[in-house]
This record gives C-alpha cells, sequence and structure tokens, in this order.
C-alpha cells in the first residue's frame, strides 16, 4: 500500500467535525443504499435546502440545493433569518420525500410558518409540485410507520400572551396517495422542564417508537432529548439519564450549541447522530461561521438507551467501517465557464434567474445586473458562498462603468440586511471612477471616505476580502499587484450573536445563518446596470 493510499485508509476512520463547515445548521441525515445525504436549513438563501452526499459518513460533496425555483419556494420580501426552517429527507415506497417549512415572522410571539411537501424518484430531482401542509408550527418532519402508514410531525406553536409558544410535539396522519393531511392533529410530547421543545424526528428500533427533539433553543443552552414509547401515541419516557447531547456548561469545549439531531443506521447495526454546533471565536463568543454541521457515533445496546460518550460532541470520533471514500477537490477558482452557478454559491432572496444572472452574453463571465441596496428584499442581486474557515478569501476580477453614485458593483463580507462590510465601484460626483468602503452595524453604517481610491480610468480591477480571525480585510489590484486598504474591520458583527436583538422578551430580530463572502452589485435608479466578474477564487488558510 502506498503511503498516499494508507493516508486516505486512515483518513476513512474517523469523522473530523464539523463535516459541513459554516452555515449548514438543522441536519436531516438519510441512508438510501450506499449513499448519505445531509439536507440544512437555508433561510432567506437560494437555492432552498443544501444538500451533501457521502459513502462513507467521511467525506462529503455539495450537490446544491433542491429548491431552486419559485414554483417551490417564494422568498420575496423574506425578512432576514426567515424563510427555510429545518428541512427533512426521507426515502419510502421508492420517493425522497422533502418536508419544509417556510417560516414568515418571529415577532411578537407569532410565526406564520407554512409547511411543504415535495416528492421526486431521484435526489436530483425532478421535484413534484409542493404540497401545502398546516401552519400550526415549524420543524415539520415525516415518519413511515412499519405498518404502511405515514405521519407528519412539528413543533405545535402557541401565539396567546402569557402561554410557552412552544407548545410541544404535535402529530397528524398523512395520506400518500391523497397527497394531504387525515384525521384531527394531536399533541405527543410537551417536553422536558428545558423547554423550546422543537426539532422532532420518530423512529423505529428495538420495539419501542422513539422520538428525538431539540430543547433549549438554538444556542448555548441546546440539546438533543430522547423520549420513548411503545405505542406511537405515547405515553412517551423521557431518558432519565439526562440529554443524549449537549455543551450545557462545558464552555471548553471547541464545539458549542450541540443539538437539533437526526439519526441514521449503517448496513452493519451502527447508529450516528448528525446535529448542529458552533465554533465560537472566545468561550460563549460569536460564531462567524454560523451554524454547522457535525456527527457522532451513538452506542444503543439492545433494550437501552442511546448513548454519545460523554454526551458531549466530540471533535473526532469513528467512522463506521467502509470503503474510504473521498471526492475530487472542489476547484477554488470559478472560471464562470458553466452555463448555471456552481454548486458554492447561494442567491439572496431570489433564485438565480436570466433575469439578473447571465452567464452566456459574455463568455467566461458572471454578468450579474444590479438589484436593490442593502435593505431592499424584493430583488438584492448577490452571489455569495458561505465562509467555511475563520481564515479565508474571497477574490474576483470586476468590469464595471457606473453612470452614477446609484450603481455599484464588488466584493462583500456579508451577514443580513444589517451587518456587512462592502468593498464597490462607483460613479463620483466629478466623473471620476472610484473604489469606496461602506460598512453597516446594525444597520448604522460607517463609511470610510479617506480611503477612497481613484482607479484611474482602469476597466478591469481586481478585489479581494479576508477574514483573518475577528478582523475583516479588503485589498485591490489596478494592474500593478495588490494593495490592502489600511483599516481593520469587526468581523464578528457578522454572527448569529450580534445580529439577535431582544425586545421586553421577544425577539425583533434574531440570527440563524452565518457569513458570507459575495459578488454585489446595486442599481438603486433602476438604470440596467450591470457588472462583469471574470472569475472568482475562494481560499481557506
Amino acid at each position: 500500500m502506498s503511503t498516499d493510499t494508507a493516508e486516505v485508509a486512515t483518513a476513512a476512520r474517523s469523522i473530523r467535525n464539523p463535516v459541513l463547515a459554516g452555515f449548514h445548521p438543522d441536519p436531516s441525515i438519510l441512508r438510501v443504499g450506499d449513499d448519505y445525504y445531509l439536507a440544512t436549513s437555508t433561510f432567506e438563501w437560494y437555492p432552498g435546502v443544501r444538500l451533501h452526499h457521502s459513502r462513507d459518513l467521511v467525506h462529503w460533496r455539495p450537490l446544491g440545493g433542491i429548491i431552486t425555483d419559485r414554483r417551490l419556494l417564494d422568498l420575496r420580501g423574506c425578512g432576514d433569518s426567515n424563510g427555510v426552517w429545518a428541512p427533512d429527507l426521507t426515502y419510502h415506497d421508492g420517493q425522497f420525500h422533502l418536508v419544509y417549512s417556510d417560516v414568515a415572522s418571529f415577532a411578537s410571539g407569532y410565526w406564520d410558518p407554512q409547511n411543504f411537501l415535495i416528492t421526486a424518484p431521484d435526489i436530483t430531482g425532478p421535484w413534484s409540485d409542493p404540497v401545502k401542509l398546516h401552519g400550526r408550527g415549524f420543524d415539520a418532519a415525516l415518519f413511515h410507520d412499519d405498518d404502511g402508514t405515514t405521519w407528519l410531525l412539528a413543533m405545535s406553536a402557541d401565539w396567546r400572551p402569557g402561554r410557552d409558544r412552544f407548545g410541544g410535539i404535535e402529530i397528524q396522519q398523512y395520506d400518500r396517495a391523497a397527497r394531504r393531511l387525515v384525521g384531527r392533529p394531536r399533541i405527543l410530547f410537551t417536553g422536558t422542564p428545558v423547554g423550546v421543545t422543537e426539532g422532532p424526528h420518530l423512529y423505529r428500533h428495538d420495539g419501542w417508537y422513539w422520538l428525538i427533539t431539540a430543547e433549549g433553543g438554538t444556542s448555548w443552552e441546546h440539546q438533543v432529548t430522547v423520549a420513548r414509547s411503545r405505542e406511537l401515541f405515547g405515553p412517551y419516557e423521557v431518558d432519565p439519564d439526562g440529554p443524549l447531547l449537549t455543551s450545557v456548561g462545558r464552555p471548553d469545549l471547541r464545539l458549542q450549541k450541540a443539538g437539533h439531531g437526526s439519526l441514521v443506521r449503517t448496513p452493519d447495526g451502527g447508529w450516528y447522530l448528525a446535529h448542529l454546533v458552533g465554533r465560537p471565536y472566545s468561550p460563549l463568543g460569536s460564531c462567524v461561521l454560523g451554524r454547522e454541521t457535525a456527527i457522532q457515533r451513538v452506542e444503543w445496546p439492545a433494550g437501552g438507551w442511546p448513548r454519545i460518550p460523554g454526551g458531549v460532541p466530540a471533535d473526532e470520533v469513528d467512522a463506521p467501517d467502509l470503503p474510504a471514500h473521498p471526492w475530487p477537490a472542489e476547484p477554488d477558482t470559478d472560471d464562470f465557464d458553466a452555463d448555471e452557478l456552481g454548486t458554492a454559491w447561494s442567491t439572496l432572496r431570489r433564485p438565480a434567474d436570466p433575469d439578473w444572472i447571465d452567464l452566456r452574453s459574455r463568455p467566461s463571465h458572471l454578468r450579474v445586473h444590479g438589484g436593490q441596496s442593502p435593505v431592499g428584499r424584493q430583488a438584492p442581486s448577490l452571489v455569495a458562498r458561505r465562509v467555511g474557515a475563520t481564515r479565508c478569501a474571497l477574490e474576483t476580477v470586476v468590469e464595471f462603468d457606473p453612470v452614477d453614485h446609484r450603481q455599484l458593483a464588488g466584493i462583500t463580507a456579508y451577514y443580513n440586511t444589517l451587518n456587512w462590510h462592502h468593498l464597490y465601484l462607483t460613479r463620483a460626483d466629478d466623473g471620476r471612477t472610484v473604489l469606496e468602503l461602506l460598512s453597516s452595524d446594525n444597520g448604522r453604517r460607517t463609511a470610510h471616505p479617506e480611503l477612497t481610491v481613484d482607479t484611474g480610468g482602469v476597466t478591469r480591477v481586481g478585489l479581494r476580502a479576508e477574514f483573518d480571525g475577528p478582523v475583516v480585510r479588503f485589498g485591490y489590484d489596478l494592474g500593478a499587484g495588490w494593495q490592502q486598504l489600511p483599516v481593520e474591520l469587526d468581523a464578528t458583527i457578522l454572527s448569529d450573536e450580534h445580529a439577535a436583538l431582544i425586545i421586553d422578551g421577544e425577539p425583533a430580530a434574531w440570527g440563524f445563518t452565518g457569513a458570507f463572502l459575495g459578488l454585489w452589485v446595486q442599481d438603486l435608479g433602476g438604470d440596467g446596470g450591470y457588472a462583469d466578474f471574470d472569475r472568482a477564487t475562494y481560499r481557506e488558510h
């Protein structure tokens, strides 16, 4: 065996967490034959429901997103951290079933969720028209019982002042042939005193029904709770030894926020739990990378309760006894030679339709037609990719001929409409094309006029945005090599923790996503401005 082969075989024996770095929360894991799939939340970003594929639980490749058009999901007007919450992926009778929640609000005790179901014969589609399910709560998931029946579970929301907004886990039968819910819903489980009971998944094993839920909220108090019953409708007994997994009380752990898990069984009878985690830059500090996906090995003795060693998330765990299956490395540079955006890219609040994304008019260039301002929620023009490491950078080359100050094109370190840094080309009042830098911290904008750069009529400008731990830096190249702007910006404003705002005990704003690096074009006057990006290179250091 060669050294390289031995290294691959050895690597396949351990799962190194997180397996999906950067913004990949609420994982739903599924095995079909020899293939494993992970579906994760996408909130206000297209394509909706990001999907990854593995053959060994160690190596994962992105398949892009499942929901690619407005037929399946319309995010126009979607608020920050609204949209697609907690998808659920199952397989039954030769069909993939995807349930997802489109949450419109979380203000003043309301959520306005709507749950949908789509099906497909293959993981790559084609996906059916969506079945509109109930809107009584979010985190909906299907359970296919051994008797052939199918059931929909969800968190049951309660809007009434003074009541627990997390009213328990609800169950209702779903008729697959009729493609509709039937019978009356009933509460299956009201949770433990930890509260905030959500994220249900139900399994049959060892003669029991096993209900897996998330509790404690999706931050530092998060946990995975296990309950079981001999009967589908309960009563459900909670594991007397406490949560299956949590990081609570362990600020020393590298992986925090452990919770919202789903189970998968390997062909040899082993069990694994996929769950979300966060990696703060300081103890219980900002998680700029957002909520990520990790995997833990589960020990499940006959007649007993499932156990994860120590009940805490491990950085590295034993992999199943499967052949190593690495995938070809994703190229650092996207030359925009394809007819569609690559799987690394996402677009904000609208799908990558040809009315604003053009990969054909100019070969090997991405033409982005300008959209709304940073606070516009109907038609922004932002093409971005997840930040996957504490130290990484995105570089691009752009050609842009703005007509006035209302047209901007450049590179951004972005979290949401209120929190971002943007280096852009625009037209000054005196007619010069200039580079300017603008930041927004919870909506408070800071300009840096002292850093304005006259591009001197250069038509091709290199732009770079770099994350260096808690710092963001920007650079530019006018043809004579890279120059760094002499300012260090705060990367921690691009985090869930910074975006969250609680007023009188209710969330006025929330943060459920993660930092992005992206290409941003604005045409605030609607005058038809566009920018051509020749290439984009993303590297982690």
